[in-house]
Parts: C-alpha cells; sequence; structure tokens
C-alpha cells in the first residue's frame, strides 16, 4: 500500500465543465485554483503524528503523514488489474484497501522511549515514500517498506538507537498483500518479493486487439456491485496480472541480510507463519480468471508447507478452491473460507465453511461450521462448532482453554460472542454477549491483547479476568473506557473512563495498574499520556472504580493555534416520528452568540434494523479541531452542522423501501433545530455530502425546498447503473425497481432547480460511484435546464489524494456557496425551515 514518488514534469489540466447560467469565465477555466491564503495556510500546516507503540511497552514512534501528497504522485501510471492499482515502474500499490484511495507516504519517524519520554529523530530515506513500522515481538526493531521509484525496499530500524538501514537486493511485491511480516523467532522476514530474472512485461499487441468475450451458461447466481472493481478485461489483462502478481516468497535474515527463497514463483496472495514458525500457510491464485470479479473470487489452492527442514520443503494442500464469481450480495463462497492460525498452538489450522448455501437469504439451522486440522495435515479435519449466524471470528486468550468465538446476523443486524474451551470441545460454550450490531451505548469495548514471543496477539488474562477497551458510546458524546471483566462471574468492573472535558482513549497496557492513553480536547493537540491506577474511590454507575494519575510521554505542538478559537456543541433534538438524533454545531472564529450566519450540513446516511439505536450520540465534542474539505469553509464564516444523524431505519431485508421519506424527516429535524438555536440564518443554508451522502445531497435538493444550493462529491445518482445492491440494500434491480428508481435523484433530474455542485474524481475506483455516475448526472440536469457545475478531477479515486484536488475542492465549494448561499438574495417566502417541498 506504499506509494512511489513520480517526479516527471506534467501539464495537468483541471477539467471544469460549467452550466450555461455561470459565466463564460468561469467555464472555461483550466488548472487548479486555490482558496484565500488564510485557508491555505491551514491547509497546508504540518499533519500531527500518531502513535506506533512497540509489543513490549517501553518505546514507540510518532509518525508523522504527509498530508496531501503531489498531484504529480496521484498521477503516476497505473494498471488496473483484478481489483488492484499496480504501479509498474516499482511495484508499489496505487490505491488502499478497496481502491478508495492513495496510501499516504510517512514524513517522520520519532522514537520515543517510554519510561523516560526521551524523544530520538529517525532520519528516513530521502526522497522516497516510507510505510507504517512493523515491530518484532521483542520490541528491538521495526521493519518497514519504502518506495522508491523503481522499487518497494526493505528497511529495519534499531529501537534502542533509531538508526535505520537499508537490507539490499529484495524488491518487495506487494500487489496482492502479505509482503512483509515478522517471523516467530523475530529475527527473520518473511517477504513476497519480485522473482529474480522475470524479463519485461507482456507486450500489448501492435494490432487491433481481439475481442473480449464472455459467456454465462444460465446457471443462476448474482455477484455483488462492488465485486466489479477495477476487473480483468482481455488477454493480455490476464497476462499482465500473472506477470505482475508474481511473487517469490523468502526469508530474509535481518541480521545478514541473506535472503533464501522458499519454493517456486507463484501468484501468491496469502503466506503466514505458523506459531512455531515451522510452517507456512499459503495461498496461490490458478486460471480461470474471471472479467466480473476481483481476484479474492478467483480460484485458490491453500496449502500449508513444512519449512522446518533448510533446502527441503513438504507441501500438503489443505483446499483447493474454484473460480467463485456468483457469491450471493453480502454472502459467503461454498466451500473452506476464512483460513487462520491457532494463535497459542503450535501448528493449528482453523477455517469456517457455509452450511446455507452462502446466502443470507436461506434460512437453515446453522449457518457455518468451524473446522480444525493440525500438523502435519494429513488426517482429516474435526467439525469444532457450528454456529446458528455468520461466523465472525475467533479471538484467542492467552491460557490455550480461553478463546472468544463471534457470530453475527445480518438479516437483524445482531451479533453473538460466546467463551469456548479449545481444548475440550464437549464443555458447551457459554454466552459472554448478545447485542445489536448497531447499539453503540450497550458496547462492551474489545479485549485487550498482549504480543506472544512467537508475534501472535491473543486476549490479556489475569487469572479469570480480561481487560476491555470501549469508545464508550453515551448520550454525551465518546468517553473511552477500560473495564476488568470476569469471565467466570461475568462481572466487570471499570477502572478509567475518560473525562468529560477531554477525549482520552486508552491504547496499550503497561502493566498490572498502568497504561498509555491517546489525549486530546479542543484547545490541546493529541499526546501520548501514562496512567497509574490508585486508591479506590466511590464512583457513579459507569464511571471508573478508581483514581488515577498521569504523565505526559509525548509532546506533540499544535500546528494551527489559530483553529483554536473555532467552537464546537453537541446538539441533541427529536425528528418528526420522535426520533432522537443530533449534530455538532462548528461556528467561525469570531462568532458573536445570537448572530445568525450562513451554514452547511454534512451528513451521511446510515442503515439500521433498529430504531432505538438509531438515534444514539456518536463521536466526540473533545477532539482536537483539525479542519478538511468542507470543514474549511468555517475560516470564511460559515457555521458547520455537522454529522447531523440521518438514520435509514428499517427491516435490512427491505432497507431501502421508506429511503426518501426518512431522509426528508431527517433533514427537516436538522434544520428545524438549527435555526432554533439561533446560530444559523434559515434563507442562507447549504448541503453536502460524499459517496453515499452525495446521492442524500442531490435527494434533498431535488424533493425540498430547505436548501440555497448543495455540494455533491463522488455520488452515485443513478441506482439502476448498480444493480445488484448498493449500501445494506440486497435486493437487485429487478426484485425491487420502485425502491431503486425512488432513490436516484437522476430521475428526478427535471425536478432539481436548486443550484448543484457536482464533483468527482476522473479515476474513482468504487463501482458503486464511477464517473460516468457524475457525468450522466450533471448532463440530465443541464438538459433539464436545471443550475449545476460539473468538476472532474484528474487521477483522483474516491477519495481525493493530492493537495492541488483538495484545494480545488475547497476553491469550488467556497465559491459555490458563497454565490448560492452566503450572497444569495431573499428568498420569496420568510423561512426555509417548514418549507419541505414534495417533488414527487
Amino acid at each position: 500500500m506504499n506509494m512511489t514518488l513520480f517526479n516527471a514534469k506534467k501539464t495537468i489540466s483541471l477539467a471544469v465543465v460549467a452550466a450555461c447560467q455561470l459565466p463564460a469565465a468561469h467555464a472555461a477555466a483550466a488548472g487548479y485554483q486555490q482558496p484565500p491564503a488564510n485557508i491555505l495556510k491551514v491547509m497546508r500546516a504540518p499533519s500531527l503524528p500518531g502513535p506506533s507503540i512497540n509489543p513490549t511497552r517501553d518505546a514507540m514512534l510518532l509518525v508523522g503523514w504527509q498530508e496531501y501528497p503531489s498531484i504529480a504522485r496521484v498521477a503516476a501510471p497505473y494498471l488496473k488489474l483484478a481489483g488492484t492499482r499496480i504501479e509498474p515502474a516499482s511495484r508499489a500499490k496505487h490505491d488502499t484497501p478497496g481502491g478508495y484511495g492513495i496510501a499516504p507516504c510517512a514524513e517522520s519517524f520519532k522514537l520515543v522511549k517510554i519510561p523516560t519520554g526521551q524523544e530520538t529523530p529517525v532520519a528516513l530515506p530521502a526522497g522516497a515514500c516510507p510505510d507504517a513500522p512493523i515491530w518484532s515481538a521483542d520490541g528491538k526493531r521495526f521493519a518497514f517498506a519504502n518506495t522508491t521509484k523503481d522499487a518497494v525496499e526493505v528497511w529495519v530500524g534499531d529501537a534502542a538507537t533509531g538508526k535505520i538501514r537499508n537490507i539490499p537486493g529484495i524488491r518487495l511485491n506487494p500487489m496482492l498483500n502479505d509482503e512483509l511480516q515478522w517471523m516467530p523467532d523475530q529475527k527473520t522476514l518473511l517477504v513476497k518479493a519480485v522473482p529474480a530474472k522475470q524479463g519485461p512485461a507482456p507486450a500489448k499487441s501492435i494490432g487491433p486487439d481481439g475481442p473480449s468475450v464472455q459467456e454465462t451458461d444460465g446457471a443462476q447466481g448474482e455477484s455483488s456491485t462492488y465485486e466489479t472493481r477495477d476487473t480483468l478485461n482481455n488477454p493480455h489483462d490476464e497476462a499482465l496480472f500473472d506477470y505482475y502478481g508474481a511473487s517469490q516468497l523468502m526469508l530474509v535474515d535481518v541480521a545478514s541480510g541473506k535472503a533464501t527463497p522458499l519454493g517456486q514463483p507463484a501468484l501468491y496472495d496469502g503466506a503466514a507463519p505458523s506459531p512455531d514458525g515451522k510452517h507456512l500457510l499459503v495461498s496461490r491464485l490458478s486460471r480461470p480468471y474471471s472479467y466480473v470479479t476481483t481476484y479474492e473470487r478467483f480460484p485458490h489452492e491453500v496449502q500449508a508447507w513444512d519449512i522446518s527442514k533448510p533446502g527441503r520443503i513438504a507441501v500438503q494442500t489443505i483446499a483447493a478452491l474454484p473460480l467463485a464469481d456468483r457469491v450471493p450480495v453480502h454472502g459467503e463462497p461454498l466451500g473452506p473460507r476464512d483460513f487462520f492460525w491457532r494463535a497459542n498452538d503450535p501448528a493449528t489450522l482453523i477455517w469456517a465453511e457455509a452450511l446455507d448455501g452462502g446466502d443470507w437469504k436461506n434460512t437453515a439451522p446453522a449457518r457455518d461450521k468451524v473446522m480444525m486440522l493440525k500438523a502435519p495435515f494429513t488426517g482429516k479435519p474435526v467439525e469444532l462448532l457450528r454456529t446458528a449466524q455468520r461466523f465472525a471470528g475467533i479471538e484467542w486468550g492467552e491460557r490455550r482453554d480461553t478463546a472468544l468465538v463471534s457470530e453475527y446476523d445480518l438479516n437483524r443486524h445482531w451479533y453473538q460472542t460466546r467463551i469456548f474451551n479449545f481444548e475440550d470441545p464437549t464443555q458447551k460454550p457459554r454466552l459472554l454477549w448478545d447485542l445489536s450490531m448497531d447499539d453503540k451505548y450497550g458496547s462492551p469495548g474489545s479485549p485487550a491483547t498482549r504480543t506472544l514471543n512467537n508475534g501472535y496477539r491473543v486476549i490479556r488474562q489475569d487469572g479469570d479476568f480480561i481487560y476491555l477497551n470501549g469508545a464508550g458510546a453515551s448520550p454525551e458524546g465518546n468517553r473511552p473506557f477500560l473495564d476488568k471483566l470476569n469471565l467466570k462471574t461475568l462481572a466487570s468492573e471499570r477502572l478509567f473512563r475518560s473525562g468529560k472535558d477531554a477525549l482520552e482513549r486508552p491504547v496499550a497496557l503497561t502493566g498490572d495498574n498502568s497504561f498509555l492513553t491517546w489525549r486530546q480536547s479542543p484547545t490541546s493537540a493529541p499526546n501520548v499520556y501514562l496512567r497509574t491506577l490508585k486508591q479506590p474511590v466511590d464512583a457513579a454507575k459507569g464511571e471508573a472504580a478508581f483514581a488515577s494519575t498521569e504523565v505526559a510521554v509525548s509532546h506533540i505542538a499544535d500546528p494551527t493555534p489559530e483553529l483554536r478559537q473555532i467552537k464546537k456543541r453537541l446538539v441533541k433534538y427529536k425528528r418528526a416520528d420522535g426520533m432522537e438524533l443530533s449534530f455538532t454545531l462548528y461556528t467561525p472564529p469570531g462568532y458573536k452568540e445570537g448572530t445568525r450566519i450562513p451554514a452547511i450540513l454534512n451528513a451521511y446516511p446510515l442503515d439500521y434494523a433498529d430504531a432505538a439505536s438509531a438515534g444514539q450520540v456518536s463521536g466526540s465534542q473533545q477532539t482536537f479541531t483539525r479542519l478538511y474539505q468542507y470543514k474549511y469553509l468555517l475560516l470564511a464564516g460559515y457555521a458547520i452542522i455537522d454529522q447531523a444523524s440521518f438514520p435509514i431505519v428499517g427491516d435490512p431485508k427491505a432497507a431501502y423501501d421508506t429511503y426518501l421519506d426518512q431522509l426528508k424527516m431527517d433533514a427537516q429535524a436538522a434544520v428545524d433545530e438549527a435555526v432554533r438555536l439561533g446560530v444559523v440564518d434559515p434563507d442562507r443554508i447549504g448541503v453536502t455530502g460524499h459517496s453515499h451522502g452525495a446521492l442524500m445531497t442531490a435527494n434533498l435538493l431535488a424533493h425540498t425546498n430547505l436548501f440555497r444550493a448543495g455540494a455533491a462529491t463522488s455520488g452515485s445518482y443513478n441506482k439502476t447503473l448498480t444493480p445488484f445492491g448498493f449500501q445494506s440494500e440486497r435486493r437487485s434491480v429487478w426484485e425491487a425497481p420502485e425502491v431503486y428508481r425512488k432513490a436516484s435523484t437522476f430521475f428526478y433530474a427535471d425536478k432539481l432547480k436548486t443550484p448543484i455542485l457536482i464533483m468527482h474524481g476522473a479515476d474513482d475506483a468504487n463501482p458503486g460511484t464511477t464517473p460516468l455516475q457524475a457525468t450522466k448526472f450533471y448532463e440530465a440536469i443541464r438538459g433539464n435546464g436545471g443550475t449545476a457545475r460539473l468538476v472532474m478531477l484528474p487521477h483522483e479515486p474516491h477519495w481525493y489524494a493530492a493537495r492541488e484536488s483538495n484545494e480545488q475542492l475547497v476553491y469550488e465549494m467556497l465559491n459555490w456557496f458563497d454565490k448560492y448561499v452566503k450572497n444569495a438574495p431573499p428568498r420569496a417566502h420568510s423561512s426555509a425551515a417548514g418549507q419541505t417541498a414534495s417533488a414527487q
């Protein structure tokens, strides 16, 4: 997931198409624009580093990440190969998981000794792109991948001195992941390298390409809309996939740099050492490939390799999985899946298999079974347990008799976790948690872990006790906590809870009575603190039962002190049907209470099965204020109605039957409350949203009269172009055509007369939000006499990465909202609030 620096000078023009209502000067704009100087200064301020704490909890690296890469780097040439984007010059990945962004480069590493706070800057390689550090289990070293213009290198650092060095002769191949990891001895790295003497890439034929051929044989079965990302299209694509996907597994001694090949080059999409270091779990791809899905659905052969004898590998095939290009929406393929090692056993494989055809629409007494096979992997697998709902994973305890097994029910948005004794599978599992997946207030948190000497992470246990970290969602916002839970009695004790005046999150246990936290407030930059528990105290329900002291470990400074004048508050209210909702209201620097000012509402609709959970407050108002995208408009005098609750509540099997009605109720309630507070001018409100929020924006402009203008970024406006589901909607367009039509603003373009700014990344890989969505929506508005501006950002994926693109985004939003919201003439009616219009 690293990026290469692409230094070639390019002339890049910004494709900006304007509606006839905009001045000709704007319509012909070329090149990139910038927002005003005060906004530009904040956008270009240094980013805040984050902590990477070593497993022994005595040192950490503060990692600073590049806020925005240059457009030259984002525009680096790449290939689209079966769900991956690969830069042929270096073999670096040109995307983040899911293809939604460009992976950032680390700008700085700073080594911090936790007991003393001593800081040592790490001299990173110049002119390259370091990735996140990967700590060895003993905490003595860290490794990281580093992308140059022609290779992805391996570097290793010393935790005592901060000195780093390159391991020469290794070119990583990160295309199919798992390219760099520590072996259990913590002295050796397992890498996936570019094969030696591979030769040139397959050349494209000079003459015309032959036809691209696909055929279906009448078998029934659908694939999710989201599986069509960057798929292969022809035999040349297949040849390129074979070439760039091939890697050589190698063991690299970090002291000497000696590299030992394992097996032969192949398309390995997974490699994981067993806890004893004597075996590898290997997954390799094979033909036939598919042109309708990503490589995850290609045929796989899963093998266990015995590598304990130098120069000789014994191979056992665990599963041979066929092409799975007809997996039900949100479903699972048939056969073994989700292979992993038992963390506290020398070499035991675990996997799951569907018993319901992998389809949520089917009814079955058990949806999955969990299987086990021990080394030497020549026997028959043993069935360990069955789950009534879909298997969701196992968390291993420090003690071999303890594991937590989870399952989830997508039809109900529900999950359960049970305590399971793998030493005695006949012992009946005990139910630990039985909760709605949507219930943020009831979430028990996640078990705190520790790293074993072999590098595997397990649940930290203190006798019968485990520790739980939680976000601590509450009606007042998040207040993270640390609990101690007795697995025998299931009684818990609260050790720590963040105060109300800051957001403090436990990040690592350091001892029986001490732990590290990541603490911030609206006026204090995030920093690492060491907390020590003291005497018990009388505490109200939900509060910490112990006093604690704190000592700052890191000292990160505020890079943008001018933002401390921005104020924010949590606002709670109800929509027309009584559902409780909330938003965070930001006011700009210098705002005078009681003054009505223009405002921008931002939201992202979320789907809920349970009305009781839909209105729960999420997030915190105690975060250190940083700006991004639309929030920069605070520096231009706008209020921001941020993260407004926009729940879509209903049976997940028919999630979007009432989508439009609920959307309008959500918006009406938010606008009414913002106006009631006396902060927002009801006649000067805009709306913006990204992705699914962009569709929300377009629909609110088409179906209500609440907003003067909108800005929709990377949206999907015609759901018939995503016919096999979107969001949590699992029905196809042929099963629910009216639902797809009503959700699609494209079919209401003739009703959309409120000005809308449409922005989109020209290289968006998300199958649900292809660039075609933006261009066709713009054409529909233009053809029906609406007011719109279309801005296509060259080379950008779903999330805009380049500095130039983000500056253009803020420039466009500011100009658009200034013209149509801040400086718009008064409407004929007196107030926007209460003026919902039906355009159906």
